[in-house]
């Protein structure tokens, strides 16, 4: 059995109890930020992903998006991650809905994606032609003149092995296009990899109570290269929000209804690539770990902010009440020895032999 090294952050008591109201909002302190990678820009442990304000997680209307993107910057969050086909750019579009409605701005840095328009992955696909447009689709629908940050879409595997792709970045960043870029990946051989190139700024990956392989090796490395980390799937698509039953039922175009078995894309997308009933039963041993007071949703998130390398975890969220629930997490003190053992037995026993071999 492999044990996990996580470094615990210092100075912090770990408590028994959570007071169940707590302040939340921008600038009362509770957030806390963490480097991106060698940017210079320091973003919110806890920030947003914006998927499921897109598409493919039932229904969402634009005021409803709207308000959960304000409630996000609201407490604390100033880095938003999206994709160019979340809702075919309605995400990216909404974003800059978002940051016109802000007066200021508030500094909000966004991470979009690329690659994943093309109608099968291949490594051809990833050329100057189709990277130029890409784009082009994406600084329109955020209304930018520069990308922030853009994330390859977990391309295939191969794509690694051309190191002229990243020499096509490089000479969007020289024209002003993108100001960084990184990737997303499904495995971790992908990830260690991608990271050896010098300018890949940031990584992304399923990094989770139920994804732990990250944890036994690549985050060392990302952190011996300066890559900034950005955990997705956090939540394993809701399961680890505690709030699931054997009969909750997901609408036809949300990919916990569609995707379960990856028919319409990789199965780890879609609660970690756990099965559903699985993933329940684990959820509740994890549960007898959860002080009084906290949530799951916080518990989940604070779990991966143990681990020094993440520069944040970027949980999604449909209704403002999700994201003011999350974002707490950066609040809480650190969890106990004995407590991420207990976590790590749960995953040993119950998760290991289903994942670890496959991502």
């Amino acid at each position: 059995m492999i044990r996990i090294e996580a470094k615990i952050f210092r100075g912090f008591k770990t408590l028994s109890r959570f007071p169940r109201s707590r302040p939340t909002g921008y600038p009362d302190g509770t957030m806390k930020y963490r480097s991106l990678g060698r940017s210079g820009w320091k973003v919110s442990e806890i920030s947003f992903g914006a998927w499921a304000i897109g598409g493919s997680w039932g229904r969402v209307s634009d005021e409803e998006a709207l308000a959960t993107l304000h409630k996000a910057i609201d407490s604390g969050v100033n880095f938003i991650d999206t994709a160019d086909v979340y809702g075919d750019g309605r995400s990216e579009r909404l974003i800059a809905r978002l940051k016109k409605e802000r007066k200021t701005k508030d500094d909000i840095i966004v991470a979009t994606k690329a690659g994943r328009r093309l109608p099968s992955q291949t490594v051809e696909g990833y050329n100057r032609q189709n990277l130029a447009a890409w784009i082009e689709d994406s600084l329109r629908n955020l209304a930018t003149d520069a990308i922030d940050l853009l994330q390859l879409h977990c391309p295939p595997t191969a794509l690694y092995s051309h190191p002229e792709v990243f020499g096509i970045l490089d000479d969007f960043v020289k024209e002003g296009k993108i100001r960084y870029y990184g990737v997303s990946v499904e495995k971790v051989e992908e990830a260690l990899t991608a990271i050896e190139f010098p300018n890949v700024q940031t990584l992304q990956i399923i990094f989770n109570c139920f994804r732990q392989r990250p944890a036994e090796g690549l985050l060392a490395r990302a952190e011996q290269k300066q890559v900034g980390v950005l955990a997705r799937v956090p939540l394993a698509s809701g399961l680890l929000t505690g709030k699931f039953r054997k009969d909750t039922t997901f609408s036809a175009d949300d990919h916990r209804n569609f995707n379960r078995h990856g028919e319409a894309f990789d199965v780890g997308e879609t609660f970690s690539g756990v099965d559903y009933n699985l993933g329940l039963e684990a959820v509740e041993e994890i549960r007898r770990l959860l002080p009084a007071g906290g949530s799951m949703s916080q518990f989940a998130l604070r779990w991966i902010l143990m681990f020094d390398a993440v520069t944040c975890a970027i949980p999604g969220g449909k209704r403002p009440e999700q994201v003011a629930d999350n974002c707490l997490a950066s609040d809480w003190p650190a969890l106990a020895p004995d407590t991420m053992a207990a976590v790590q037995r749960i995953y040993d026993e119950r998760i290991r032999p289903l994942v670890q071999n496959r991502w």
